[in-house]
Protein backbone atom coordinates (compact mmCIF):
# COMPACT_ATOMS: atom_id res chain seq x y z
CA UNK A 1 0.00 0.00 0.00
CA UNK A 2 1.39 3.55 -1.45
CA UNK A 3 1.52 5.46 2.34
CA UNK A 4 0.26 9.17 2.75
CA UNK A 5 3.94 10.39 2.82
CA UNK A 6 4.25 9.25 -0.74
CA UNK A 7 0.71 9.92 -1.80
CA UNK A 8 1.50 13.58 -0.43
CA UNK A 9 4.44 13.60 -1.90
CA UNK A 10 3.32 12.94 -5.15
CA UNK A 11 0.11 15.40 -5.23
CA UNK A 12 2.33 18.40 -3.83
CA UNK A 13 4.57 17.56 -6.69
CA UNK A 14 1.30 17.77 -9.41
CA UNK A 15 0.38 21.02 -7.38
CA UNK A 16 3.35 22.17 -8.34
CA UNK A 17 3.93 21.05 -11.60
CA UNK A 18 0.65 22.60 -12.36
CA UNK A 19 1.45 25.63 -10.60
CA UNK A 20 5.08 26.26 -12.39
CA UNK A 21 2.91 27.56 -15.29
CA UNK A 22 3.40 30.48 -13.26
CA UNK A 23 7.08 31.31 -13.12
CA UNK A 24 6.77 31.64 -9.50
CA UNK A 25 7.18 29.45 -5.88
CA UNK A 26 4.18 27.98 -4.30
CA UNK A 27 3.82 28.81 -0.31
CA UNK A 28 3.48 25.90 1.67
CA UNK A 29 0.08 26.64 3.27
CA UNK A 30 -1.11 27.12 -0.28
CA UNK A 31 -0.55 23.19 -1.12
CA UNK A 32 -1.53 22.75 2.18
CA UNK A 33 -4.67 23.74 1.76
CA UNK A 34 -5.75 22.68 -1.82
CA UNK A 35 -4.03 19.16 -1.72
CA UNK A 36 -5.67 19.22 2.36
CA UNK A 37 -2.08 17.95 3.54
CA UNK A 38 -1.34 18.68 6.93
CA UNK A 39 0.85 21.81 7.01
CA UNK A 40 3.58 20.13 9.34
CA UNK A 41 3.51 16.55 7.91
CA UNK A 42 4.11 18.42 4.50
CA UNK A 43 6.57 20.29 5.69
CA UNK A 44 8.95 17.85 6.45
CA UNK A 45 8.19 15.83 3.18
CA UNK A 46 8.79 18.92 0.89
CA UNK A 47 12.11 19.70 2.75
CA UNK A 48 13.13 15.93 1.89
CA UNK A 49 12.26 16.60 -1.48
CA UNK A 50 14.48 20.03 -1.74
CA UNK A 51 17.16 17.49 0.01
CA UNK A 52 17.35 15.29 -2.75
CA UNK A 53 17.50 17.78 -5.57
CA UNK A 54 13.83 17.55 -6.99
CA UNK A 55 12.59 20.78 -5.59
CA UNK A 56 14.50 24.21 -4.52
CA UNK A 57 12.83 26.85 -2.09
CA UNK A 58 13.21 30.55 -2.26
CA UNK A 59 12.81 32.68 1.17
CA UNK A 60 10.81 35.76 1.64
CA UNK A 61 7.49 37.41 1.18
CA UNK A 62 7.34 35.86 -2.86
CA UNK A 63 9.07 32.92 -1.35
CA UNK A 64 8.19 28.87 -1.60
CA UNK A 65 8.96 25.93 -3.31
CA UNK A 66 9.35 25.14 -7.03
CA UNK A 67 10.57 22.36 -9.15
CA UNK A 68 13.97 21.87 -9.95
CA UNK A 69 13.00 19.12 -12.59
CA UNK A 70 10.75 19.16 -15.26
CA UNK A 71 7.62 17.20 -14.21
CA UNK A 72 8.90 14.76 -17.44
CA UNK A 73 11.91 13.84 -15.08
CA UNK A 74 10.55 13.15 -12.11
CA UNK A 75 8.79 9.38 -12.21
CA UNK A 76 6.72 7.75 -9.77
CA UNK A 77 9.91 4.87 -8.88
CA UNK A 78 11.87 7.96 -7.55
CA UNK A 79 9.32 10.05 -5.20
CA UNK A 80 8.14 6.38 -3.69
CA UNK A 81 11.53 5.35 -3.22
CA UNK A 82 12.48 8.43 -1.43
CA UNK A 83 9.76 8.74 0.61
CA UNK A 84 9.27 4.55 1.31
CA UNK A 85 12.29 2.85 0.83
CA UNK A 86 11.95 -0.17 -1.64
CA UNK A 87 9.30 -0.73 -4.16
CA UNK A 88 9.31 -4.78 -3.24
CA UNK A 89 7.14 -5.76 -0.77
CA UNK A 90 10.22 -8.56 0.81
CA UNK A 91 13.61 -7.47 1.15
CA UNK A 92 15.58 -10.40 -1.45
CA UNK A 93 13.48 -9.70 -4.14
CA UNK A 94 14.14 -5.50 -3.74
CA UNK A 95 16.80 -4.56 -6.91
CA UNK A 96 18.24 -1.08 -4.35
CA UNK A 97 17.48 -2.15 -0.90
CA UNK A 98 18.33 -5.92 -0.94
CA UNK A 99 18.85 -8.27 2.11
CA UNK A 100 18.49 -11.39 2.12
CA UNK A 101 15.60 -13.23 4.67
CA UNK A 102 16.53 -13.80 8.22
CA UNK A 103 14.25 -17.59 7.61
CA UNK A 104 14.98 -18.34 4.21
CA UNK A 105 17.66 -21.54 3.46
CA UNK A 106 17.97 -21.35 -0.35
CA UNK A 107 16.24 -18.28 -2.02
CA UNK A 108 17.11 -19.84 -5.20
CA UNK A 109 14.27 -22.60 -4.58
CA UNK A 110 11.93 -19.73 -2.86
CA UNK A 111 8.62 -19.69 -4.53
CA UNK A 112 7.58 -16.17 -2.44
CA UNK A 113 10.35 -15.03 -3.85
CA UNK A 114 9.65 -15.58 -6.90
CA UNK A 115 6.48 -14.30 -6.88
CA UNK A 116 7.30 -11.27 -4.93
CA UNK A 117 9.78 -10.49 -7.82
CA UNK A 118 7.09 -10.54 -10.24
CA UNK A 119 5.25 -8.05 -8.26
CA UNK A 120 8.49 -5.72 -8.42
CA UNK A 121 9.15 -6.38 -11.91
CA UNK A 122 5.30 -5.42 -12.76
CA UNK A 123 5.64 -2.66 -10.45
CA UNK A 124 8.60 -0.75 -11.38
CA UNK A 125 7.64 -1.11 -15.35
CA UNK A 126 4.36 0.73 -14.24
CA UNK A 127 5.81 3.19 -11.89
CA UNK A 128 9.06 4.09 -13.93
CA UNK A 129 6.79 4.84 -17.00
CA UNK A 130 5.09 7.29 -15.10
CA UNK A 131 5.87 10.68 -14.59
CA UNK A 132 4.43 13.91 -12.45
CA UNK A 133 3.60 15.12 -15.94
CA UNK A 134 2.11 11.42 -16.97
CA UNK A 135 -0.41 12.06 -14.25
CA UNK A 136 -1.40 15.67 -15.14
CA UNK A 137 -2.43 13.98 -18.40
CA UNK A 138 -4.05 10.96 -16.86
CA UNK A 139 -5.82 14.04 -14.55
CA UNK A 140 -6.92 15.97 -17.50
CA UNK A 141 -8.44 13.41 -19.99
CA UNK A 142 -10.45 11.88 -16.71
CA UNK A 143 -11.59 15.63 -16.33
CA UNK A 144 -12.71 15.82 -19.77
CA UNK A 145 -14.28 12.49 -20.05
CA UNK A 146 -16.36 13.53 -16.59
CA UNK A 147 -17.33 16.15 -17.96
CA UNK A 148 -18.60 14.98 -21.36
CA UNK A 149 -21.23 13.08 -19.58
Amino acid sequence: MLSKKSKYAIKALVALAKHSKHGEPMRIVEISEQEKIPKKFLEAILLDLRKHGILGSKMGINGGYYLVKKPEQIFLTEIIRLTDGPIAMIPCASLNFYEKCDDCEDETVCGLRKVMTELRTASLAVLSANSIADIIKKETKLINSKNRK
